[in-house]
């Protein structure tokens, strides 16, 4: 017998069998994959294999099946009649104290961003005197996102590297990536792979602001307000094609039913299983339990790669304390802009990236007309480089599937003709076509998508296709 508890927010999946399922590719699972960039609830790749659900005791018998569970701990909304004042004051403890806890006497590694996650953990790691290393990364042509997270460690007088995310960066990493994550979530998001070998140089344990955003804000934002539970998950979790590739692959697979229908099923049964009336925080509920362990947490493996790794926000002491806070002051970051503005004045300073080019005292500012000479300027540089012939990047598929090289390695692994025949050539083509010819932008997600399941279908098979240097190595040597 084996003994599993999960946290509220497991940090890496756990299996286990399902009772008498014979193994087969669950290709329904699949297509949801295909659609959110993640495996709902306890689905994975095979339909005699499960992933143990967070907050629940498990054991499981020597075969790896589970005998008996119990869930510990259910996502719930009980705001208590406190002040504003009292809510930040019991953050400021809570949080100081769990990432002391975490922390300990071990030196830390700490992403920074432009955002408020990883700048309320500077705050607290430089009000606790820890040891910390700082470091961020930005892409080639793109944001200086590393400029604004330098003067947040100089606020803190940490150590701080910038680091540079080059592009085609993937296709020298991807089999060791595969390898990490061992596909459960795509390849194009975590940028840490291309400074892999960097992040390893540097000693200690990382602490990351993971989920910070997604506790410390509105539940649905003011825009959304009309939209119906369902219609708020499919906005936030279904991503742009990812709809299309399903529905294409459910075709091609010529699974009963419609795709959508189903998806639609499985979404409100878990909506349904949550008992939360106000919806905001239903939502956070519902993203909580599948998308924080299925997606994000996945994603955590790329850093544990290099060290050991903390999550703050993770902690199970800040999940139940999420679940007291009226949503009022959850609303528009508000506990953290004011942690920071009264632990380091200075770092609240520092410009923020979703507010550029205002700070935590003045971003209400950004709003037209205050905003428009800084909008005005912004477009001016970026049409003057692209008359220089300058890309600006803004996105993380743009370094990895755009040019010549890229592309070359691309159809390399969506081409590869078992592959073809596992998902249909005519999904493969007219998700590409559409890509290169109709919106890059839209099916960005689809191509990302396929290119997960071409690798993860070629380990399946135990095969592995060659990559551009490798080939050209070969040729090399031939001659």
């Amino acid at each position: 017998m084996k003994i599993i508890e999960t946290p509220i927010i497991p940090l890496k999946q756990s299996f286990a069998k399902r009772t008498g399922m014979e193994r087969a590719i669950d290709r329904k699972a699949i297509c949801i994959f295909a659609a959110t960039g993640f495996f709902l609830e306890a689905d994975t790749f095979y339909t005699d294999e499960q992933v143990l659900q967070p907050g629940t005791k498990y054991v499981l018998d020597a075969d790896g099946q589970i005998k008996e569970q119990t869930v510990n701990f259910k996502w719930f909304h009980k705001p208590r009649d406190i002040s504003f004042q009292t809510a930040l004051d019991e953050f400021t403890d809570l949080f100081e104290t769990i990432v002391q806890e975490q922390t300990g006497s071990n030196p830390v590694i700490l992403p920074l961003s432009g955002g408020l996650d990883s700048r309320s953990q500077a705050v607290a790691l430089k009000h606790m005197g820890a040891d910390v290393h700082s470091y961020s990364y930005s892409f080639v042509g793109g944001f200086k996102e590393h400029k604004i997270s330098e003067h947040i460690a100089k606020a803190c007088a940490f150590p701080f590297t910038a680091l540079q995310i080059p592009t085609g960066y993937l296709w020298d990493v991807l089999d060791g990536a595969a390898d990490i994550n061992k596909c459960y979530s795509e390849f194009t998001h975590p940028r840490q792979m291309a400074v892999l070998e960097n992040l390893k140089q540097i000693p200690g344990e990382f602490s990351l602001g993971h989920w910070g955003d997604v506790f410390f804000d509105r539940g649905i934002a003011k825009q959304d307000a009309h939209l119906s539970e369902l219609g708020l998950i499919y906005k936030k979790v279904i991503k742009k094609s990812g709809l299309a590739l399903a529905s294409a692959l459910w075709q091609s697979w010529d699974l009963e039913g419609d795709f959508e229908a189903y998806l639609k099923s499985r979404i409100q049964e878990l909506l349904h299983q949550i008992p939360i009336a106000d919806t905001g925080a239903k939502i956070r509920a519902f993203k909580s339990l599948y998308w924080a362990p299925r997606w994000t947490s996945v994603s955590l493996s790329f850093f544990e790669a290099a060290h050991p790794v903390n999550v703050p926000y993770y902690d199970d002491k800040m999940c139940k304390f999420i679940c007291e806070v009226p949503e009022a002051y959850l609303a528009d970051r508000q506990l953290q802009i004011a942690y920071i503005k009264n632990r380091n004045p200075k770092a609240a300073r520092i410009p923020w990236q979703g507010q550029m080019p205002y700070n935590l005292y003045t971003y209400q500012n950004n709003k037209s007309p205050n905003n428009l000479p800084y909008r005005i300027r912004t477009k001016l540089k970026r049409e003057i480089e692209a008359l220089l012939g300058k890309k600006y990047i803004q996105r993380n598929w743009e370094l990895q599937f755009l040019g010549t090289k890229n592309e070359t390695h691309l159809k390399r692994y969506l081409n590869e003709p078992s592959f073809l025949d596992f998902v249909g050539m005519d999904v493969v083509t007219n998700m590409y076509d559409k890509f290169k010819h109709d919106d890059p932008v839209f099916y960005s997600h689809a191509v990302s998508m396929l290119l997960t399941l071409a690798v993860w279908y070629q380990k399946k098979e135990g095969s592995k296709i060659t990559t551009y240097k490798e080939n050209l190595k070969r040729d090399f040597e031939s001659h």
